[in-house]
């Protein structure tokens, strides 16, 4: 063998990586990895390949994952060992719970050390064993490619997440002789993909829309990952179903429709909750009846007959039995029925018997619609995030956790695969890093970040990324000095005893901290100035924070009290009130 076709085990990572459509590495170097990105290096000379250096491990990760979400790609991120893996578990586990497709690759001390409580060795392998859907340690660079590529493989297909490589030193430094192994020779015998779908799940389908006279759609992640928002239109615009989103499905239908019925669950619509309560057919589509979501479970769509369609078997039946349960891909199953229905001709129903539930729902919308605190001069952030998406309607959101996101939830009406949100970990400073990898993956489009004061000191230190890469992410911050969340529940359910939940104290001066990056920094306290001010932060070219001076004790609302139903809902209001003003976005 030649020597040109010896390789090191670093190459052999970068170049499958390469080839395997890695445009963007986000991460951060160190000791055991070093190997990695001195060959890194090249590649980046030669414009193979651009790394992305963020200024923590976590805003990494998060970073990655932000741009697995806007692109539906499989996101890539780089730490070294110890303290580097460490760092990377919270935005492990948030991928993993919101099913987002990533591939690690940590640093690990050299081979002969590992066991030996060398310097920065930990077993991440070991650590991340219940947050990965797949994990590596490389023992032998020429299995490199291969491991690789099935990490991609692994993580893309099925119900995606993220898979880890631990990569010991050595392995980097070792030369080898290297081949490419191609994504399409994957083959990994007891690795079944799932996918059940039969006539007869068409025909049990068709009888029980048949005879139901309040159907439901209930639609999460899983209908994003599957890219079938189209379908699920076609669908709900066929049998005039109303459609009810999760926190992950935001974005599959326009919020705007006659037939969208907003957000459900805890923090969810009046109107979806209590649609949800009443239904006798839920068809579920990707959702994992998320406790959030349900509420009571016992009370969660008591009296209807369920379809539940998932890509992963482990859901069907988990927390509700359905009366049909089908393993399949949403864009797939939704393309077959749909084709069945238009080639046996056999849909008897006529959308007539459906005519009062939707004229029921037309009535609690009326009724119960999202509203806008009224004040002649506080700010609220309702206000705020409905003239944001009354202004961007084709912006990229992501969102910190708390309060401000299940407001944006709630009034920002966004597309597909334009909402970033933690949502089965709910991980605080999640936002301004997962906005990176969102304007990095999509260069020439507005990308917001909605934070909460509190929130946003959680990663804050990403700002040097923005600044370094001038990314001209609009950085909104709904800053009412608490712990939004933590407050609310404190108050409701805590008796009012606001054990650290406040933040105003040792806060930062965020225009000073904006202008200490290279940031535009502005403020907004005032309702006279929210056109005015938006508009400036939204048509400007470069990166803003916005510091919004909003209402301190503004509560979220509706909430359903944990052990409640969906139907017993605080703080629904009816526009009537002298103190709101009707919100015009549902």
């Amino acid at each position: 063998m030649n020597n040109l076709d010896f390789k090191t085990g670093a190459f052999a990572l970068i170049d499958t990586l390469v080839k395997n459509e890695t445009f963007y590495i986000f991460g951060y170097p160190g000791g055991a990895i070093l190997p990695i990105y001195d060959e890194l290096f090249q590649w980046e000379e030669k414009r193979k390949i651009k790394h992305i250096l963020c200024r923590h491990e976590q805003g990494a990760i998060h970073a990655a994952d932000g741009y697995s979400r806007a692109t539906g790609n499989v996101g890539v991120c780089f730490a070294t060992s110890g303290p580097g893996a460490t760092n990377l578990v919270t935005g492990i586990a948030t991928a993993y719970m919101d099913s987002i497709p990533l591939v690690i690759i940590t640093g690990q001390v050299a081979r002969s050390f590992i066991g030996t409580d060398a310097f920065q060795e930990v077993d991440i392998f070991g650590i991340t064993l219940p947050i990965v859907k797949h994990s590596y340690v490389i023992r032998d660079p020429r299995e490199i490619s291969k491991t690789v590529s099935e990490a991609f493989f692994i993580a893309k297909s099925g119900r995606p997440g993220p898979v880890l490589i631990d990569f010991p030193k050595d392995v980097g430094l070792e030369k080898f002789s290297y081949s490419f192994f191609p994504f399409n020779k994957v083959s990994l015998p007891g690795y079944s993909l799932f996918n059940f779908f039969k006539d007869q799940h068409c025909e049990k389908m068709l009888d029980l829309l048949s005879n139901s006279i309040q159907p439901l759609l209930y639609v999460g992640g899983g209908a994003i990952t599957s890219g079938a928002s189209d379908l699920v239109r076609q669908f709900s615009d066929k049998f005039a179903i109303p459609v009810t989103t999760t926190l992950m499905g935001k974005g599959v239908i326009d919020e705007n429709s006659s037939l969208s019925l907003g957000m459900l669950g805890m923090h969810g619509t009046a109107y979806a909750n209590f649609a949800v309560s009443e239904c006798d057919l839920l068809i579920a589509l990707g959702v994992r009846f998320d406790d959030r979501v349900t509420g009571k479970l016992d009370e969660f769509a008591c009296n209807a007959q369920v379809i539940h369609i998932d890509i992963d078997p482990a859901e069907l039946g988990k927390n509700r039995v359905p009366q049909v349960a089908i393993v399949g891909d949403i864009n797939d199953v939704l393309s077959i029925f749909l084709k069945y229905v238009n080639r046996t001709n056999s849909y008897s129903s006529s959308l007539e018997q459906t005519l009062p539930w939707r004229k029921k729902i037309i009535l609690w919308k009326s009724q119960y619609p999202l509203l806008i605190p009224k004040n002649a001069h506080l700010l609220s952030a309702q206000e705020i995030l409905y003239y944001v998406s009354k202004n961007m309607p084709q912006a990229y959101f992501t969102t910190d956790v708390g309060q401000h996101q299940m407001w944006a939830a709630q009034f920002l009406n966004v597309l597909p695969r334009r909402w970033m949100s933690s949502s089965g970990l709910g991980t605080m400073g999640y936002g301004l890093p997962a906005a990176i990898g969102v304007q990095i993956a999509r260069k020439n489009e507005c990308v917001i970040c909605i934070s909460g004061d509190a929130s946003f000191q959680m990663n804050l230190q990403e700002l040097g990324t923005i600044s370094q890469y001038n990314l001209p992410i609009k950085i909104i911050i709904i800053n009412n000095k608490w712990q939004g969340m933590v407050r609310q529940w404190q108050q409701a359910f805590y008796g009012e005893r606001y054990s650290h939940s406040n933040m105003e104290k040792g806060s930062p001066d965020f225009l000073k901290l904006a202008q200490s990056f290279n940031i535009l920094g502005l403020q907004l306290e005032f309702r006279r100035d929210i056109e005015r001010v938006l508009t400036s932060v939204l048509s400007y070219k470069g990166p803003v924070i916005l510091d919004c001076k909003v209402k301190e004790e503004e509560n979220c609302y509706p909430m359903v009290a944990p052990g409640k139903s969906n139907s017993q809902m605080l703080g629904i209001t009816k526009p009537s009130s002298k103190d709101f003003i009707e919100s015009l976005v549902k």
